[in-house]
């Protein structure tokens, strides 16, 4: 059984490693091919895209409009190569030793291509098995929300949601939340050596990152030493920092980008609200002596996190068809998850691959998790019919 789908998936596989889907890039030449493979397959889907139509997610029902379907989901962008030393191709599976490379094989297209393999078996289910595949998941989950309200909204009530993530094919119940925000800062341009008659961005900016650092070592000491996540705590980087022309000119200009991951017990609004006061008062100081001057801060993105809480029933189903009967687990990073489990799906994680494998070069899916990935499919397929 377990070759049954691993050809053909192999094969599409190959095709969406393909498209280059970097999260800058538009991802519309996958959705087109996908949309054209279930439509070959007599299977309707629906388009919901973004504001300047360069982006789509997309969504379809493979079986009868019935309640107590089965929703597939997985993200179709992927992180950049940019300065990574890849000994093949990141945009052609190539296999060494058993393993499948290439940029989004574990993360995530090797669940998405199983997905779209199991089709011809989905349609012969007395349920259905709802597909769903997101824009920007890895730039702070932007894209699905608006399709899942969707899904929400006009799809017969679907009994659970499975996440494709990697997580060797175990069953996650548990994931932090993560909101993104970026900070910027105005100066006043003068000469370096006459500090009092300008305002250097940077060094606004560095003070505003220190205390993100002082945060994150706070969040590091009071951790609760009982919470199931790796690490325990709330962490808090910055990713990007940018500004100042050159060494002897007051910068007019910083920024930089930050991220928090909570666990669900940790509310990220009361984590940040003495670093937001602090940019309050600063903007007002900045204004007053240099009314073009001032701090702001806008979250870019606000994921919530994802519980075990209303979803037992849903770890049940997935575990009897995996097989899996390790403890239930949790993982640290971000993910969709928590987003339908908002909009009311019971959810869980589980897919292919390990997510130390992801994000990296050589991004690599083995063989073996591949076909434990078509055995899932083929034993969902089985328990619908």
């Amino acid at each position: 059984m377990t070759n049954a789908l691993v050809p053909a998936a192999r094969d599409i596989l190959a095709t969406l490693i393909g498209f280059d889907t970097t999260s800058r890039n538009s991802n519309l030449e996958l959705i087109a091919w996908v949309e054209d493979y279930l439509g070959q397959h007599g299977v309707a889907s629906t388009r919901v895209i973004n504001e300047d139509a360069s982006k789509a997610n997309l969504y379809a029902s493979v079986g009868p409009n019935v309640e107590g379907g089965i929703i597939l989901s997985g993200h179709s962008d992927v992180v950049p190569v940019d300065g990574q030393n890849w000994d093949s191709d990141p945009w052609t599976v190539t296999e060494r030793n058993g393993l499948l490379h290439g940029r989004g094989t574990c993360d995530m297209k090797g669940f998405i291509a199983l997905a779209l393999a199991a089709v011809p078996l989905f349609k012969n289910a007395t349920k259905p098995v709802h597909l769903a595949f997101s824009y920007d998941e890895e730039v702070g989950c932007l894209g699905a929300p608006a399709m899942i309200e969707e899904m929400a909204a006009k799809l017969p009530k679907p009994a659970l949601a499975v996440i494709g993530e990697p997580t060797m094919m175990k069953v996650i119940t548990g994931h932090k939340g993560i909101t993104v925000h970026e900070v910027e800062v105005l100066g006043h341009e003068a000469h370096s050596s006459l500090t009092h008659l300008g305002i250097s961005a940077n060094m606004v900016a560095v003070e505003l990152m220190h205390d993100l650092a002082e945060l994150a070592r706070n969040l590091w000491e009071n951790a609760d030493p009982a919470s199931p996540f790796t690490p325990p705590h709330a962490t808090l980087t910055i990713g990007k920092m940018a500004g100042g022309t050159a060494a002897n000119i007051l910068a007019r200009h910083a920024q930089f980008v930050f991220d928090l991951r909570c666990p669900p017990d940790v509310d990220p609004d009361t984590v940040l609200a003495p670093f937001k006061a602090k940019i309050a008062a600063l903007d007002g100081e900045m204004r007053g002596a240099f009314p073009k001057t001032g701090v702001t801060i806008k979250q870019l993105s606000n994921a919530p996190p994802m519980t075990p809480a209303g979803s037992q029933e849903a770890e049940a189903f997935v575990r009897r068809l995996t097989g899996d009967n390790s403890p239930s687990g949790v993982v640290s990073y971000a993910a969709e998850a928590g987003q339908f489990q908002q909009a009311g799906f019971p959810t869980v994680i589980c897919g292919p691959g390990s997510i130390e494998q992801v994000h990296q070069p050589n991004e690599y899916l083995a063989v073996e998790q591949f076909e434990k990935g078509s055995d899932f499919m083929i034993r969902l397929a089985e328990a619908l019919a």
